[in-house]
C-alpha cells in the first residue's frame, strides 16, 4: 500500500440502533467509516443519512442459534473483505433482569448472559478469523462500572459485565497479530437503561435512588458526548495498553 493508497476503515456495531450505539455509529460514520450496524431492527434514518457507508443485518443477538446462523452466511467475511482498520463494537446489552436472586425466571438469565457475553465472545472469535489480512485490527466490548463494582439486585449484569473485562484480559495475554482489545466502561449515559433502572422497585434494586440522583442533578452524559470520546480513545494508539478502561479517568 503506497502513501497515495486511501486506508479503508470498516466498523461493525452492535446494538446501532439507539443510545450509545445509535452514537457511536454516527461517530465512526463521521470519521469515515463504514459501519456494519448488527441488531434485531434496523436504523432507517441513518442508512437514509449515509446510504453509502452503512450496512445492516438483523440478528437476534439474544440467541445463540440465530447469531451461528447469521455467521454461516458468509457476511462478516463479505463486509471485512478489502478494509485495512477494522473495528468490532460490542455495544448491545441488556441490563436485566433486575432482582434478588430467586426472582428473575431461568429464560431471562439465559437471554441475558447470551446477549451479554455469548454474543460478543462469538462475533470475536468471528471477527478475529475473518480480519486476518488487516493491518490494524481491534475489539472493543462496551463494559459498566457494574462489571468492577457489585449492586444488590443486579447481580446477573455485574457478572456478565465482568466477564467481558476477564475475556479481554486473557485475549491481550495472547498477543494476536495486529489485534488491539480493551474494554470501555463509559460511565453513566442518559440512555433507556438509564430510565429502566429510575423506574425499578427499589426493593429489587436497593441503589435506584442513586441512579434517580444521577438523572435530577444533570450528572448523566448524553451517547453523543460519550460517544466522541469514546471513539477518541478508540481509535488512539494507547487503545489496548490497558485491557480494561473507564472512559471518566481519561483526561479530557
Amino acid at each position: 500500500m503506497t502513501s497515495s493508497t486511501p486506508i479503508v476503515s470498516k466498523a461493525i456495531v452492535t446494538g446501532h440502533t439507539r443510545g450509545l450505539g445509535a452514537a457511536l455509529s454516527e461517530t465512526l460514520l463521521a470519521r469515515g467509516f463504514v459501519v456494519l450496524g448488527v441488531s434485531r431492527t434496523r436504523h432507517t434514518s441513518l442508512a437514509a443519512r449515509f446510504p453509502d457507508a452503512v450496512e445492516e443485518a438483523e440478528v437476534d443477538l439474544a440467541d445463540t442459534e440465530n447469531i451461528e446462523a447469521w455467521l454461516g452466511t458468509g457476511a462478516l467475511q463479505r463486509f471485512l473483505r478489502g478494509a485495512d482498520r477494522v473495528l468490532l463494537v460490542n455495544n448491545a446489552g441488556t441490563a436485566e433482569p433486575i432482582g434478588p436472586l430467586d426472582a428473575p425466571h431461568a429464560r431471562e438469565v439465559g437471554r441475558s448472559v447470551v446477549l451479554n457475553v455469548a454474543a460478543p465472545l462469538m462475533l470475536s472469535c468471528a471477527f478475529a478469523e475473518a480480519s486476518k489480512d488487516a493491518s490494524d485490527r481491534r475489539i472493543v466490548h462496551v463494559s459498566s462500572g457494574a462489571a468492577r463494582n457489585a449492586y444488590a439486585g443486579w447481580s446477573i449484569y455485574c457478572a456478565t459485565k465482568a466477564a467481558l473485562d476477564h475475556h479481554a484480559r486473557a485475549v491481550a495475554l495472547g498477543n494476536e497479530r495486529a489485534l488491539r482489545i480493551a474494554t470501555i466502561a463509559p460511565g453513566v449515559v442518559d440512555t433507556d437503561m438509564q430510565a429502566a433502572l429510575r423506574e425499578t422497585d427499589q426493593a429489587a434494586f436497593p441503589s435506584r435512588d442513586k441512579f434517580v440522583e444521577l438523572q435530577r442533578s444533570g450528572q448523566l452524559a448524553s451517547p453523543q458526548q460519550v460517544a466522541e470520546k469514546f471513539a477518541d480513545y478508540l481509535l488512539s494508539s494507547k487503545f489496548g495498553d490497558a485491557p480494561t478502561v473507564d472512559l471518566r479517568d481519561l483526561p479530557s
